[in-house]
């Protein structure tokens, strides 16, 4: 991890087009202002976390749901197989 000391009104650029600025230091809280384009993600830590944790929730749901179309279709197939007996 790189780590840079700045001041206030000071900023940090990532890349060609991301700027991070100081906006205020106020104790233990530093106010930060990003400048990016609008197709560069920005999350908080604590929300992209909740995010990440939700998206893989949903996977194991839709993988969860996809067994379920799967015993569906076998038993259909099932069926099928012993009608045509």
């Amino acid at each position: 991890m790189l780590i840079l000391s700045r001041k206030k009104d000071e900023s940090i650029v990532i890349g060609s087009d991301v700027e991070i600025v100081i906006v205020a230091v106020e104790g233990e809280t530093v106010k930060i202002g990003i400048n990016a384009p609008k197709d560069v993600s920005v999350y908080r830590r604590e929300i992209y976390d909740q995010i990440e944790a939700a998206n893989k929730e949903a996977l194991k749901t839709s993988l969860g749901a996809l067994d379920n179309v799967s015993s569906a279709t076998l038993a259909k197939m099932n069926d099928r197989a012993k009608k045509s007996k």
